[in-house]
């Protein structure tokens, strides 16, 4: 097979697992947003904060060491499970100890005991490390969908059952670690690799050098994620961090479901043909040409319904993160410039540079949280905007320097979904004029017409407008389509 072949057929597996494990989160996001309180996000929310940041330490970037690599054998797997079971160790044992202290920060006791049970996910962490490791490294995105599906319905089905009883914050707890557990049970039983205990030091040297650049720079992305969770929960309380939160979240679900699709497959394609520049560089661009596209209408869509959708979904009692959901969704065509460029990054080995920028754009977030907070949750979401700004074309700027490129290559790559979108915003606000006071007076029906309008009007644009970037995508749709009206027999 290919490595075309091989990305399109990863691509596929890992998007119909995307789409389905969104689907499902957000199902089971809807019904424990009525069953639970914002403020139960929000405490969730905020021990993550320090439970993320200690994942990252026991990982070391080893497990992206590990993919990259030309040659890694089960010697290298076991020698890196080793090194992460005796760290991940050592962190819960720190975290037992101070929980009392975390709890004592945000003066809430109950923090004491959710950061002690909510951190035992850290002993199954470098099982299921290794697991992915493993099947990213082979390409088998099949075998990854269809387990984390499993595993996000045990996780899902649990925590509704443990809320409608009334367990609160501890069913997103206990849930989480039910759903990791049945995860490496499961991938335990299906993969080849089997780890054991090999501590080799000098393959934990080799893998560490380059994890530990991963790790450094995903410290910093980290902090520049969860700097406004610290300040939110501290500053604004739990609840306006739940609110924030949800609005953010949604915002960022069109990526979410299809940027893991595209960009494993493809960093483990870069990684591959690291030596060639122009293969990268055309990965790059085609990935920022079709992110584009495909996140074009959920964007401009969760701009013109982002209120009704809340209140419909989610209940009044959410209501107030349509504004930042509104605002949030206007910066998501950074992120379709800001995964690629980092994969290509991380591919090429200039972590070095992406740290300096991520620093920056670590101070960029920390101020705009801090000025933001003086006009509530939408001067937040326009701080984290402007983050999001110039994290994009900071490290657009470092693929600049990286490989040979113009700024008009980018400028054509994501024209195509630019001209889409915009011919979609037209119709929507054609459509808004037209159904009047629907809006406020029937806002579920409001809700249905202007998505069944734009997801019709944009994949009527997407399959017939003349436009040579996207010929050969709309071409394979098309085929596709009229075979399954062949299947199912419906006259033409």
């Amino acid at each position: 097979m290919s490595l075309g072949d091989s990305i399109r057929k990863g691509t596929k597996w890992l998007l119909a697992g995307s789409v389905a494990g969104q689907f499902l989160q957000f199902a089971f996001g809807v019904v424990l947003a009525r069953l639970l309180l914002p403020a139960d996000f929000g405490m969730i929310l905020t021990i993550q904060i320090f439970t993320g940041f200690a994942g990252m330490v026991m990982s070391g970037g080893m497990g992206q060491s590990l993919i990259r690599a030309k040659n890694a054998d089960e010697k290298d797997f076991n020698a890196v499970f080793t090194m992460q079971l005796a760290m991940s160790i050592l962190i819960y044992v720190s975290f037992f100890i101070s929980a009392p202290l975390i709890s004592e920060f945000f003066n809430n006791p109950l923090y004491t005991d959710l950061v002690r049970v909510s951190t035992l996910v850290f002993l199954l962490k470098p099982f299921s490390l290794m697991y992915n490791a493993w099947l990213n490294r082979e390409m088998n995105f099949k075998i990854m969908s269809l387990v984390g599906l499993l595993s996000n319905m045990v996780s899902g089905f649990a925590s509704i059952l443990m809320a409608w009883f009334g367990m609160g914050v501890w069913s997103l707890t206990l849930a989480g670690l039910l759903g990791a557990l049945f995860r490496n049970l499961l991938l335990g039983r299906i993969l080849p690799i089997r780890l054991n205990l090999h501590p080799n030091f000098s393959i934990m040297r080799k893998h560490s050098a380059y994890g530990f650049k991963i790790t450094t720079n995903d410290f910093i992305s980290y902090l520049t994620r969860e700097s406004k969770t610290l300040i939110l929960s501290k500053f604004a309380g739990p609840a306006f961090l739940g609110l924030f939160n949800k609005g953010e979240s949604l915002s960022r679900t069109p990526n979410e479901i299809i940027m893991p699709a595209t960009m494993k497959p493809v960093f483990r394609a870069m990684s591959k043909v690291q030596d060639d520049l122009d293969k990268s560089k055309y990965m790059l661009y085609r990935a920022i040409t079709l992110l584009t596209v495909y996140t074009m209408p959920f964007y401009i869509g969760l701009w013109w319904v982002a209120e009704p959708f809340i209140g419909t979904v989610y209940g009044e009692k959410w209501i107030a993160s349509a504004e930042p959901l509104r605002i949030l969704a206007l910066s998501g065509i950074f992120f379709n410039i800001l995964f690629p460029s980092g994969v290509l990054l991380d591919a090429q080995n200039k972590l070095t540079q992406e740290m300096i920028v991520q620093v920056i754009k670590l101070v960029v977030v920390i101020t705009a949280c801090f000025i933001g907070l003086n006009w509530g949750l939408m001067g937040v979401a326009w701080g984290i905007f402007f983050g999001n700004f110039f994290g994009a074309f900071a490290t657009y700027y470092l693929v600049y320097r990286t490989i040979n490129t113009r700024l008009m290559e980018l400028v054509e790559a994501v024209t195509p979904g630019l001209l889409l979108g915009a011919l979609l915003f037209a119709v929507l606000a054609v459509m808004h004029v037209a159904l009047g006071e629907l809006k406020s007076t029937a806002p579920s029906i409001y809700l249905l017409v202007m998505v069944i309008t734009g997801a019709v009007s944009y994949g009527t644009a997407f399959l017939l407008l003349p436009i040579q970037a996207l010929h050969s995508e709309s071409s394979r749709w098309r085929s596709q389509l009229r075979n399954a009206v062949k299947s199912i027999g419906i006259p033409r």
